[in-house]
């Protein structure tokens, strides 16, 4: 077998980007945050193969990402009483953290070599043997089928660890492949989903309106067009809303986006007032309406995200403005007209006009 550090290509860090990082980035699965449908994978996993550990291991070009992961209990609550994690007692494999370096482990031998990887009992590889996770966490079996997407990328591995001794079997090496495929066709649709998400936020990018989606109680930014840029700027980083835009959150468009995730109803907010942060543009005030509407999950039909509108009435105000200032102006005429000539103008007792003749 190929040794995965010395394979062309298929790791190549700080010298380019690899088509598989360029994949995870894609699928919105290149950061090791826990997935609840991975979890429940991996604990599935667990179950059939009969192993105390699984994971569902994603790799990139620096490292790889647990996003599904299933530890006994047991050594979750031993690690709490412990007080520090592996990485505070200068362990690399930090499972909380839910991530480990490349040289870690046998998943990117997996990857590597596109194949499974049956290792009953890993002291008796002696190319295996000296893995940090050999001492480190004292895992002694290994099994893992890998992740082959539509693409014919290799994203990652379906996983199993044991710290005793096993004899995998060939049926245990066909319910991982199983697992892997299977897990491959929650990845399609993801993937497929990802597309059309794709296709509606073209489309928001070609609207004349300022468009923003967000994501959770804590009204996380996850998209905004073209136009809600080109408007209100273009944050260094997203974030909630009042972070990411100052004079929004300022002019109550989170508590008003918040309202409506919270009640599951649309809110609307008017007349808000934000001075222009085009570079090319004078200092002049603009007025929005904003219309933020929740959105529900497919599945659960609770609320996850809120989606915001925003309409420049500018115009329509100052006209509206224009006009009372014209209706003042003839009002206060009016007035004077009829004090000069003793007729009765506009006054507290009057309902309308009443003109000379």
């Amino acid at each position: 077998m190929t040794d995965v550090m010395s394979t062309p290509g298929q790791f190549p860090g700080a010298g380019g980007e690899s088509e598989r990082t360029r994949r995870l980035r894609s699928l919105g699965l290149n950061e090791p945050t826990a997935d609840e449908a991975f979890d429940r994978f991996a604990h599935l996993a667990a179950s059939i193969t009969r192993a105390p550990i699984a994971m569902v291991n994603f790799i990139n070009d620096e490292r790889q990402m647990f996003r599904g992961l299933y530890i006994p209990p047991s050594s979750a609550e031993k690690a709490a009483e412990e007080g520090a994690s592996w990485a505070d007692r200068g362990i690399a494999f930090d499972l909380p953290t839910r991530q480990m370096p490349l040289s870690h482990g046998f998943c990117p031998h997996v990857v590597a070599q596109r194949s499974p990887l049956a290792l009953d009992d890993i002291l008796a590889y002696p190319r295996f043997a000296g893995n940090p996770v050999v001492d480190e966490l004292g895992v002694r079996a290994y099994l893992g089928a890998p992740l082959v997407d539509d693409s014919n990328t290799v994203i990652g591995t379906v996983c199993v660890l044991d710290r005793e001794p096993r004899q995998w079997g060939r049926e245990r090496l066909r319910d991982i492949q199983h697992l892997a495929e299977a897990l491959l066709s929650e990845i399609r649709l993801r993937d497929n989903l990802l597309a059309q998400q794709q296709e509606m936020f073209a489309a928001f990018d070609g609207s004349p309106f300022p468009i923003m989606l967000t994501d959770g109680p804590g009204q996380e930014i996850r998209y905004a067009n073209a136009q809600h840029a080109d408007i209100f700027g273009a944050p260094a980083a997203y974030g909630a809303i009042g972070h990411a835009y100052p004079q929004l959150g300022a002019a109550g468009l989170q508590q008003a986006v918040a309202e409506a995730y919270h009640t599951g109803r649309a809110t609307v907010l008017n007349d808000v007032r934000i001075n222009s942060t085009r570079p090319d543009a004078q200092r002049i005030q603009q007025i929005f309406s904003f219309t933020c509407t929740p959105l529900r999950a497919a599945r659960t039909g609770q609320v996850n995200g809120v989606l915001t509108v925003g309409m420049d009435v500018t115009a329509q105000s100052r006209t509206e403005e224009e006009l009372g200032t014209l209706a003042a102006l003839l009002v206060d005429r009016l007035q004077q007209n009829g004090a000069t000539t003793g007729r009765p103008g506009l006054g507290a007792g009057n309902t309308g006009l009443v003109l000379p003749g």
